[in-house]
């Protein structure tokens, strides 16, 4: 299937570039997330006409990402839970919890940036936590853990 990408795609490629993907991800995933349109002759002179203002729409996502990224850059946010005498928590600390704890304190984050590679975090203590903030944007954040 060859589609049109309308916004920058991880590895697949950036505005504009016509690409051969997969049926599957392109009709369950591309299509449906407004990310790619399927590279028909209608849908090619269609998306010339636009591709100002679809690069300007992208760069303007990527100045959002990036003024964010800067107000987050000296950010520590503290979470308190429930934890026993040897730090292990009740529960866990997931993407969720991070991105309401880092939302609390004033920077707009979706649960979809926050990146636990390792999974949720189960013990008392202080992590950097990478979030993914755009395609070519990714923020570190410390998050201290503590015990209430």
């Amino acid at each position: 299937m060859e589609v049109i990408l309308l916004e920058r795609v991880g590895r697949l490629g950036t505005v504009g570039d016509r690409v051969k993907v997969r049926s599957g991800y392109g009709r369950n995933y591309l299509l449906p997330q407004g990310k790619a349109i399927t590279a028909t002759p209608t849908n090619i002179a269609e998306f010339e006409a636009r591709r100002a203002e679809l690069e300007a729409n992208a760069g303007e996502r990527k100045k959002n990402a990036e003024s964010r990224a800067a107000k987050l850059a000296e950010m520590v946010v503290t979470i308190s839970a429930n934890a026993g005498d040897e730090g292990k928590l009740f529960g866990s600390v997931g993407a969720r919890d991070i991105a309401d704890a880092i939302t609390a304190a004033g920077v707009e984050v979706a649960k979809s940036e926050v990146k636990l590679p390792a999974g949720t975090l189960r013990e008392v203590g202080q992590y950097d936590i990478d979030l993914q903030l755009h395609v070519d944007v990714v923020q570190t954040v410390k998050i201290v853990i503590e015990a209430q």
